[in-house]
């Protein structure tokens, strides 16, 4: 483990964002962290693509879209 150095704005951002995602702000920066570098590995995935094989990746199975 290790400390990173980050702008004061992208801390204020991180803060934020854990909030709306009960996250602490750690846990928020290492969500970022890995879904960036999943998006760089694959980037002609959308973000809802690499979530989804994530989340299936760990067991979980989102429930199924309701119809418009």
């Amino acid at each position: 483990m290790g400390i990173v150095n980050i702008e004061d704005e992208l801390h204020d951002q991180l803060r934020k964002a854990s909030s709306v995602s009960c996250r602490s702000i750690n846990a928020q920066a290492a969500f970022w962290i890995r879904i960036g570098m999943l998006c760089e590995m694959h980037p002609t995935d959308s973000f809802n693509d690499i979530v989804t094989r994530e989340l299936r990746a760990a067991g979980v199975e989102p429930p199924p879209a309701k119809a418009a």
